[in-house]
């Protein structure tokens, strides 16, 4: 079939062009974000770590996936009227061990892996998601609703060494799949897919491109030509590529630049092209070279030149460059932002959350204690190390003017060994916490594994916060009224690694064995957005 149903000429997308803002003169100083509420967008729409995007519209809804790595659930899943506001409804992957038992509590050693770059597609009435995984291959799964539920992760190839895939199908119903086998020069492979969908038939394959560490496959048809959208590595940076041919098998001998690399912008490649029902065409990329927030989604306009859909505003020499500034490309829509606070007075947990790798059932809840989340403790895999502690539940870190997170921890619960708290982590880590030891309860803050003692603490609820701005210098905090705050230890400053942008978390562990809970209510999570303004 093809993905776009309705194509206007190629000159659709200049409209959407706009200067009024100039580029920020230090990466990360953007204090106005997304809807402007005026007609107008400033990039970046997302600014947290929305990494490896893909983008489709359905009817008037445009839905958008972003890698998840470790975290489970997993493959989250966006929508929105005008690809600006953005909601979060869901994830694909309810079980991440499903990819492997590295992804589980009680081996938590898949940082920087697990689910990698992948495509949505909407075929015969559903949703359908393929995502590849560094050391297990390439997955799939369906979706009627794309809020899920989603069919169980279906593990289509047993290989590791590829990423980065897409499905097509094409107007007779034949299936097709692209995938890079980065672990072999990076050559780029086209299969037949099973009727199903489900398969690849090996047999099939051929060979489209290779080499200059290309990924970011997308497959299109547009009006009856075969495009293969690409990024690869040059002159010292990664800028996107499109080859064309009028057969989906090839040869592709027309290839053309979409964008310049611009490292001073980090690097936007990897996203989808959609077009709006009224005609005008966009890409939704993501930021490739990370900071501490991840890497943000920006959305550029997308116009058509010479048959090649060019990224952003178009240079003298036919190459797109980065935009801070647009028109909406659809008006009338909410202002709406992804969600943060939660009071756990539901059953399930927020969208928002995803757990530090596949949590341990029957050791966390939401209805033990009515409006609280209970975290029940064991010993972490390492001593007094977070990034080893199983059920740490998270949610992004965003880049915004003012940045202020506030949870209720009661340690009425808690037993000797056990630490529980608020904490920050990418390469290293920070927490505001309280330890019970020698019978006492005492407020703390860390360092990865230096710990400033603060004072003694009652068995009653205390209000644990961390702030920071646009510099992703974090300070913490504590309350025992919810009215004064105390501040303690030093400002952390946010990082970057494993491909991740900075996580904010609540946690719980003990390092003497298996006892004790500590109980997490009315988390709020404040930050400067189209909404506060």
């Amino acid at each position: 079939m093809k993905l776009f149903p309705r194509c206007l000429p190629f000159a659709a997308g200049a409209a959407l062009v706009s200067h009024a803002i100039a580029a920020p003169s230090v990466w990360g100083d953007w204090p106005l974000w997304g809807d402007q509420k005026n007609g107008s967008y400033q990039n970046p729409v997302l600014p947290g770590d929305y990494s490896d995007l893909d983008c489709i519209r359905v009817g008037p809804d445009y839905y958008a996936i972003s890698s998840t790595f470790q975290y489970s659930p997993g493959m989250i899943v966006l929508r929105s009227k005008d690809l600006v506001n953005w909601r979060i409804i869901g994830h694909v992957v309810t079980d991440v061990t499903r990819i492997g038992p590295d992804m589980n509590w009680d081996r938590m050693n898949r940082y920087g892996k697990g689910i990698w770059a992948g495509a949505i597609r909407h075929h015969k009435g559903k949703f359908w998601v393929y995502f590849g995984t560094p050391d297990e291959g390439y997955f799939m799964s369906t979706a009627a609703d794309p809020a899920g539920p989603w069919e169980p992760l279906h593990r289509m190839t047993k290989e590791g060494g590829w990423d980065d895939c897409c499905p097509f199908w094409d107007d007779d119903g034949q299936g097709y799949f692209v995938g890079t086998h980065f672990a072999d020069n990076c050559k780029t492979w086209l299969y037949k897919l099973t009727p199903d969908g489900r398969d690849l038939v090996p047999e099939s394959r051929v060979l489209i491109n290779e080499g200059s560490h290309r990924e970011a496959n997308k497959l299109f048809k547009i009006d009856g030509t075969y495009y293969h959208f690409f990024s690869e590595v040059a002159n010292g940076g990664r800028h996107v590529m499109m080859q064309r041919a009028k057969n989906i098998t090839g040869p592709y001998t027309e290839k053309r630049q979409l964008s310049h690399t611009q490292r001073e912008f980090h690097e936007p490649n990897q996203g989808g092209i959609v077009q709006t029902a009224a005609g005008d065409w966009c890409f939704l990329t993501h930021h490739g070279s990370g900071s501490w927030e991840g890497r943000p989604a920006s959305l550029l306009p997308v116009t058509w030149k010479d048959g090649w859909p060019i990224l952003g505003e178009v240079g003298d020499d036919g190459i797109g460059r980065m935009v801070w500034t647009g028109k909406m490309p659809v008006t009338g829509g909410p202002s709406i932002v992804p969600q943060s606070d939660d009071d756990f007075s539901s059953p399930r947990l927020g969208v928002q959350w995803e757990w530090n790798y596949q949590p341990r059932a029957g050791k966390w809840s939401l209805t033990e204690r009515r409006g609280w989340l209970r975290l029940h403790a064991w010993k972490p895999l390492r001593h007094d190390d977070l990034k080893t502690a199983g059920n740490t539940l998270t949610q992004r870190t965003m880049r915004t003017r003012r940045n202020v997170v506030t949870v209720v921890l009661d340690p009425a619960g808690m037993a000797e060994g056990q630490v529980a708290g608020l904490c920050h982590y990418t390469r290293n880590y920070a927490t505001i916490a309280v330890r019970r030891e020698n019978g006492a309860l005492t407020i703390e803050s860390a360092r990865d594994r230096t710990i400033l003692r603060g004072p003694a603490v009652a068995a009653r609820p205390l209000w644990l916060r961390s702030e920071w701005g646009l510099d992703g210098l974090c300070r913490f905090s504590y309350s025992t009224d919810g009215k004064r705050f105390t501040p303690l230890g030093e400002p952390y400053q946010f990082g970057w690694n494993d491909y991740r942008g900075e996580r904010i978390g609540l946690f719980s562990y003990n390092n003497t064995g298996e006892a004790g809970h500590a109980d997490f209510g009315s988390f709020t999570y404040h930050y400067d957005s189209p909404l506060t303004r």
